[in-house]
């Protein structure tokens, strides 16, 4: 079955689950967070099919998420590690744990987020960069710069509404 893809989209939020939102897609990346970079290590710690394990990793790559490294020539293997594009999915990554937590944990925490100088449990939450303030039910979404006149139309009914 052929998967629609999202790439055209000029939704950040489509454009972003074409990259990461195929559950495998997500789950490797946490593991990378965790220090996993072969692919034998993925696949131990997610049982996945390794043909499925390849198609993730070879899309993770092409996404620029991740890289593959050569660190042995003969045989010639490799290892996966984050770029910079996907070290910073990290604060989503935690935002989906601590989510997670709070709504789909019924039975507690089975794994928690700890500031490593102070051992005390963290609980993110999404800021603005620039005035540090929570994010909340204030925000609104508008159209950006680079909006088509389809989408700020879409926007301007919202608004009016």
């Amino acid at each position: 079955m052929q998967r629609t893809s999202f790439d055209q989209m000029q939704c950040p939020v489509a454009r972003s689950l074409d990259r990461v939102g195929e559950w495998w897609s997500i789950l490797i990346l946490r593991d990378a967070f965790y220090g996993l970079t072969r692919f034998d290590q993925f696949a131990q710690s997610l049982g996945i099919a390794p043909n499925m394990l390849t198609r993730r990793l070879k899309a993770l790559c092409e996404a620029g998420l991740m890289e593959r490294r050569l660190y042995q020539e003969r045989p010639a293997r490799y290892e996966y590690v984050l770029t910079d594009k996907g070290r910073d999915f990290r604060p989503v990554l935690w935002t989906l744990f601590a989510w997670g937590n709070r709504h789909l944990a019924p039975e507690g925490e089975s794994v928690s987020l700890i500031d490593p100088e102070t051992g005390l449990a963290v609980d993110p939450v999404v800021v603005d960069r620039r005035t540090g303030r929570p994010l909340s039910d204030g925000v609104r979404v508008v159209a950006g710069p680079a909006a088509s006149p389809r989408l700020r139309r879409r926007f301007e009914r919202q608004t009016a509404l």
